[in-house]
């Protein structure tokens, strides 16, 4: 906790020197119909993994009618999609979404997902997340309510691996990322959202604008899921990173483009140290720095799925 506090400090004092304009690409309305949580998954095919998230939802202790879950697939969707989605909206509130247009760029999918939601909380999930309690939509009301100065509520990660293997169970337990975080919907407006040009990594770049305007997230061990570690197999996902975030040039100020930059590249140098963690962390910055050099040389983004 204390190194995020001083790292939003250093951020904040550099953008009064150094200010930009801090908004994303999506314009949200206000909540309605008594929604209290929008869920947010945002997937492309692995129904074996999405049907298992929307089981925990479908077994949580909220009545229906206080949340909603908005499913958002890739590529135009698909017939198998959708029916999944069909299926659930007996015991759950489903919106079923085939993104239109801007394929494999998670920021707009994004943003398409949020710009659905009714909730005065929004829940981002990923497909492969994993939650066991039945009470975790309460619980998490419930510490936004008892909280009100929260913007965010980060629950507990694990690593989902470990429960079968003895192995990978490494996991920064408080990351604020997409694949299980939880905002007001006050703060998403006025941050509007994320950058729709990202391919990936595009919760990062949010929690940046997030820590720069001073707002406040709260970690809570009374909540926790399961996701699989971060495994690189190979550099596409990572370059992809790398150019996004070689493109917010264009939206940053330099310093602070700069200081981006060289955090998300910062573990390359891991790649060397024989340890699992460390390889995979080092393999993820090596990528990014490719993705660099491919916005520097002018080449286009592609995507990793």
């Amino acid at each position: 906790m204390a190194a995020n506090g001083l790292r939003a400090k250093v951020l904040q004092g550099l953008y009064r020197i150094f200010p930009f304009d801090l908004s994303g690409d999506c314009n949200l309305n206000a909540s309605s119909d008594g929604i209290r949580i929008s869920c947010v998954i945002n997937f492309f095919g692995r129904l074996d993994l999405l049907s298992g998230i929307l089981h925990s939802l479908a077994g949580q202790k909220m009545p229906r009618e206080l949340f909603e879950v908005i499913l958002v697939e890739d590529r135009g969707g698909t017939s198998d999609g959708k029916k999944c989605a069909e299926e659930f909206s007996t015991s759950l509130q489903t919106r079923y979404i085939p993104l239109d247009s801007h394929y494999g760029k998670m920021g707009y999918s994004r943003n398409t997902g949020l710009a659905a939601t009714k909730g005065e909380i929004v829940l981002f999930l990923d497909d492969d997340t994993v939650i066991l309690q039945p009470d975790f939509l309460e619980i998490l009301y419930a510490t936004f309510s008892l909280n009100p100065s929260v913007d965010a509520v980060v629950p507990h990660g694990n690593a989902s691996f470990a429960l079968t293997e003895d192995k990978y169970d490494y996991h920064d337990p408080y990351f604020m990322t997409s694949r299980c975080t939880a905002y007001r919907r006050a703060v998403l407006a006025d941050l509007a959202g994320f950058v729709s040009d990202f391919v990936g990594q595009e919760d990062v770049e949010f929690v940046t604008r997030f820590n720069i305007t001073g707002k406040t997230a709260m970690n809570c061990p009374d909540l926790n899921y399961f996701h699989p570690p971060m495994l690189v197999p190979n550099l596409r996902k990572p370059k992809a990173v790398g150019y996004s975030f070689y493109r917010l040039k264009s939206r940053y100020s330099f310093v602070l483009w700069l200081l981006l930059l060289f955090n998300c590249a910062r573990h390359a140098p891991l790649l060397f140290i024989p340890v699992r963690r460390f390889r995979e962390q080092g393999r993820f910055g090596v990528g990014f720095l490719f993705g660099i050099i491919e916005g520097v040389r002018g080449g286009r983004a592609q995507s990793y799925s």
